[in-house]
């Protein structure tokens, strides 16, 4: 019996990206940007860029992560400029500082737009198959093998695999189907090598909601959401591509409305008598889901004393009647599915076109990841998106990005790149991930910074481009439009810091605006700092003409009316650049540290962190601890100085 003879190496990257989601194709983009020859390997071409779920890219913190990763070259945002059928900027009653921008998307023209997006980058190649295998060499990971029996080799590899390790389908009770999104296999060969591998694994679930054709919908009684899509552009390229695709008229296509309904009684009563037929509920589901994405089942369980619960008509897509029942996310067998949706408003004669189903899968849990995201188990093998425990495109995206680039400068020979938290929502995100750990989904929310005042989505682009530019990740084209976005920003600052205003000419709009009037000239920067008044309205009384962009000057009222807030967490933020800059040694024995508290050396005998500042944000490591860990590394440097003035 011959042996099984194992085929070539058929071609060599320095970056092989395993998947082509919303993780994949901004980890392949941004290798790419680095110089590197990249390979984006996926079990189909055409559903590169599937939005598996809602199509819907932002909302609270997670619009911020999507300009974070347009800020340093990704291509989420532009392909949602291209695909935007309907806007809307959240928490506008708040205030600017804690804007949240969120599009709906037309999801064949996004992914249609992030292939494009994607075969601009010469160096970038797609293929398509099915990976089987990781090519090891000990515990380095050296290429990949597919399926269909080819072998690429790599310098690194990034996993960005979502929901399709072991993943398996739930509709009802009695529906089980092995599979990673509806319609597509799981990966199961790969799982089982990696945890095989020693990675330590586990399972969480989500799910989607039912897909309705809207022909069969009574629109009359129920309230219409109109887009905002005028008022804002998630990319700063403002690229020709957009102007191109839709003929000049405008960066986005048509836009469409949302809709807005509920389920009342009679559709609670029904998830109550079926609840035993529920995936999650009659025992099928074991694993976790996330809380702040509950399914309707989790809803009524939960809040029984709600009357209503609120769900949106969104629409999948100009080429289709289709319409996303947000809110109704559910694992309950198809028929049932069929009649609680006859009981919302508006619903009583739809028809179904997709039953909403829970999916769980494999993901590693991410404290075994270096903040670079490469496994500390295997090398040069980086993961992000739902691998590491997250939800949502938006986290996938920011991991993405990050693991790309240090996939690209590991093959580079170049030190990572690690984004801290007071730069970033990014930041945050792996943080919180590599640290801290996940005992749930993870999703962003606004307060899991400290330092949101200064991260805002509108400052994107002036917080992250000296990054951009110090890594070589833009065009001359962008260069160009970075500088110009630079230099328009500080002019406009300037002159708000120069120009005077006179009584005369500020008192009418503020006795309209209801505030104090002037007794002698103040200076635009001071004006603005007062309630109610905005920069547009006294830079028409002053004369100072305005950029075409409203971006910047939101960006600038909002830095001079809340000043010393800001301040203050530029502080903050620069006492954790210099924690981060203190390294700890990876070999640090904290378990014989008995200065520390016993809990603090069992966690950070765990975790290793690589700072003073990753130590800090670990919980259950006091304040304490972190100065008698202070204390120990000067002692260990001290000794060490000692030993080699003996050598």
């Amino acid at each position: 019996m011959s042996a099984q003879r194992t085929p070539p190496v058929e071609a060599e990257f320095e970056v092989i990206v395993i998947g082509g989601g919303h993780a994949g194709t901004e980890a392949a983009v941004a290798a790419a940007r680095l110089g590197c020859d990249v390979a984006l390997i996926t079990s189909a071409l055409e559903t590169i860029g599937q939005m598996s779920c809602n199509p819907a890219i932002g909302g609270v913190a997670k619009g911020t992560v999507v300009r974070e990763v347009d800020a340093l070259g990704g291509i989420m945002g532009r392909a949602t400029d291209l695909a935007m059928i309907q806007f809307r900027m959240l928490n506008r009653g708040k205030g600017a500082a804690v804007w949240a921008p969120r599009a709906q998307c037309d999801r064949g023209l996004y992914r249609r737009a992030v292939r494009s997006l994607l075969e601009e980058h010469g160096r970038l190649r797609t293929i398509q198959g099915t990976v089987a295998r990781l090519i090891l060499h000990g515990d380095e990971v050296a290429g990949v093998e597919t399926v269909e029996g080819r072998r690429f080799a790599a310098r690194a590899v990034v996993l960005t695999t979502g929901t399709f390790l072991r993943g398996r389908i739930h509709i009802g009770t009695g529906t089980r189907v092995s599979g990673g999104r509806a319609g597509e296999a799981a990966t199961v060969s790969l799982a089982e090598q990696l945890d095989e591998s020693g990675m330590e694994v586990a399972r969480f679930k989500t799910g989607t909601p039912p897909r309705v054709d809207g022909r069969t919908v009574a629109f009359e009684g129920l309230q219409r959401q109109a887009s905002e899509v005028d008022e804002f552009d998630y990319s700063w390229s403002h690229f020709w591509a957009v102007r191109r695709t839709h003929g000049g008229r405008t960066r986005h296509p048509p836009q469409l409305p949302c809709w807005i309904t509920h389920l009342g009684d009679r559709g609670q009563e029904i998830i109550r008598e079926h609840l035993s037929e529920s995936a999650m509920y009659g025992g099928a589901i074991s694993a976790k889901g996330p809380r702040y994405c509950p399914s309707v089942e989790d809803k009524v369980v939960r809040f029984p004393e709600a009357e209503r619960h609120q769900l949106f008509l969104e629409p999948e897509g100009h080429d289709t009647t289709e319409l996303y029942v947000n809110g109704l996310s559910t694992s309950l067998p198809a028929d049932v599915q069929v009649k609680i949706l006859r009981t919302v408003p508006g619903l009583e004669r739809v028809q179904m076109t997709r039953a909403g189903y829970a999916i769980e899968y494999d993901y590693f849990p991410p404290t075994q990841l270096w903040p670079s995201l490469e496994s500390r188990r295997l090398k040069r093998l980086f993961l992000a998106g739902q691998v590491n425990g997250t939800t949502g495109y938006e986290e996938a995206a920011g991991q993405g990005l990050v693991a790309g680039l240090n996939a690209g400068r590991r093959a580079l020979g170049a030190d990572s790149v690690v984004l801290g938290r007071e730069t970033s929502f990014i930041g945050v995100l792996i943080d919180d991930l590599v640290t801290r750990g996940v005992d749930e989904p993870y999703r962003l929310f606004t307060s899991r910074s400290e330092f949101r005042l200064t991260v805002r989505q509108d400052n994107a682009l002036a917080r992250l481009s000296p990054m951009g530019m110090d890594l070589g990740l833009y065009t001359a084209a962008e260069r160009g439009r970075v500088d110009q976005a630079r230099e328009q920003r500080a002019l406009l600052e300037r002159q708000c810091r120069d120009t005077v205003v006179a009584p005369d000419a500020a008192n009418p709009l503020l006795a309209s605006l209801g505030s104090a009037p002037l007794r002698q000239p103040v200076r635009v920067a001071e004006l603005v700092r007062r309630h109610a008044v905005t920069l547009e309205r006294v830079a028409a009384v002053a004369g100072i003409a305005l950029p075409d962009e409203r971006e910047p000057v939101i960006s600038v009222e909002l830095e001079f009316k809340y000043a010393g807030y800001f301040e203050r967490e530029r502080l903050a933020a620069e006492k954790l650049r210099r924690l981060a800059a203190l390294a700890l040694p990876p070999d640090l024995p904290y378990e014989a540290l008995h200065s520390l508290s016993t809990e603090a050396r069992q966690k950070l005998a765990a975790r290793r962190p690589a700072s003073m500042a990753q130590a800090a944000s670990i919980p259950g490591v006091s304040p304490s601890d972190l100065q008698n860990l202070l204390i120990e590394l000067e002692r260990r440097r001290q000794e060490g100085a000692r030993s080699r003035a003996f050598a």
